[in-house]
């Protein structure tokens, strides 16, 4: 892109760094592998309302209230006033406060003495503090999530346990049609 004459080029207006947002794409993927210690960290602080979808490229913290969808390659940690209404797929979770959604963990999903998960999980391993909640499906793989199970999150629906007993308004028939006989 070339510059008008006489406004500053790019690498001008950034202070020395070239402004990349415009080419890149989030949906293409995040910047390139680093190690646990070089990974950025996205905060969402305490008191910040964010609605949408969240890729992060690092860990994270979420402290104030996101709705929406968060995929977050290292270590994503809830705290214990944060309010998170999302699906949620990341390598490490901490819950400590409250999360409605689907969850895929690749490692460990570690939830608090404060913290409450309401939705299904697919985990790596899990530790549950005293106090901690869990309310929904939870798949533990200790040899490692599946690459299916990720599917799970986001379409909207959760998929349920399929009941082996027969509907429950065909056993009331029946409990109506014994007792007649009794009676």
């Amino acid at each position: 892109m070339r510059e008008r004459w006489g406004e500053p080029s790019r690498r001008q207006r950034w202070g020395g760094r070239e402004d990349l947002m415009g080419e890149t794409n989030a949906s293409e993927g995040v910047l390139p592998a680093l190690r646990r210690d070089e990974m950025p960290l996205t905060v969402i602080s305490e008191g910040d309302v964010l609605v949408g979808r969240l890729d992060m490229s690092g860990h994270g913290r979420v402290q104030g209230r996101f709705d929406g969808h968060i995929t977050c390659p290292g270590e994503l940690s809830i705290g214990s006033k944060a309010v998170v209404r999302a699906d949620i797929q990341a390598q490490e979770l901490t819950v400590a406060g409250a999360v409605i959604g689907d969850v895929v963990v690749r490692g460990r999903l570690k939830i608090e003495a404060t913290g409450r998960l309401e939705g299904d999980a697919h985990v790596g391993s899990l530790l549950v503090a005293e106090g901690g909640v869990h309310f929904g499906l939870l798949h533990v793989y200790p040899g490692g999530v599946p690459d299916v199970a990720p599917a799970v999150v986001g379409d909207g629906r959760s998929p349920r346990v399929a009941s082996r007993s027969r509907p429950l308004a065909g056993s009331v028939d029946r409990v109506k049609k014994m007792w007649g006989e009794i009676f």
